[in-house]
């Protein structure tokens, strides 16, 4: 097997065995939904919809209604445990009805007490204030957002993607192409530290 053979297949099983949860409800942002579980598949993960919608959840497509997807797992019908890690998708609705819902706070509560990485964009850091995960990281968001998230304690930044100890975030669509690789290298890390731990564990 040639180089470039080879390092297409180890990046195609980067993510193999590791499951992520993609919170939203009706009014995300679809392309930030979409376009991140593609990579995460290409990279061996499992993307999973969790959602307060049961059946499906309509996406919005830049304020207007989008499609349907189908959601995996109902909120509160899944632990948080079952999870590697956390996506975030925006659009101004879903974030904004998921921070008001105990369950979906009390579910990225536990990403960020068990340190899982978490990726989000546009508004989807909104909830990241309810769960009490802004104060002290270095995040970006959507511009609106600036002033919650510095009154909730962020060092906010204006930047396409900002990485802050397993937390990745960016500000819009426009930046998934810089959004979608920092999230695989984080959620990868995360996968490589565990498998570390596991093996000296065994040891």
């Amino acid at each position: 097997m040639d180089s470039g053979a080879e390092e297409e297949k180890t990046m195609a099983n980067e993510l193999q065995g590791f499951t992520v949860a993609m919170l939203v409800t009706g009014g995300f942002e679809e392309s930030e939904l979409v376009e991140p579980r593609k990579a995460l598949e290409a990279a061996g993960a499992a993307a999973r919809i969790v959602s307060p919608v049961t059946g499906e959840v309509q996406s919005a497509r830049h304020g207007a209604p989008g499609g349907m997807h189908k959601v995996d797992a109902v909120l509160g019908q899944t632990h948080a445990g079952e999870y590697d890690a956390l996506l975030l998708p925006g659009g101004v609705a879903s974030p904004d009805r998921l921070r008001i819902m105990p369950a979906a706070v009390a579910f990225v509560k536990h990403f960020l007490e068990a340190g899982k990485p978490i990726a989000a964009i546009c508004h989807g850091p909104w909830i990241l204030i309810e769960a009490g995960g802004a104060r002290g990281r270095r995040l970006t968001s959507w511009p609106s957002l600036k002033t919650d998230l510095v009154n909730a304690g962020a060092e906010w930044v204006d930047q396409k993607v900002v990485e802050d100890r397993g937390l990745v975030t960016s500000r819009r669509p426009d930046d998934l192409p810089a959004f979608i690789p920092k999230m695989i290298e984080a959620f990868a890390a995360s996968r490589l530290a565990h498998a570390g731990v596991v093996r000296r564990g065994k040891r």
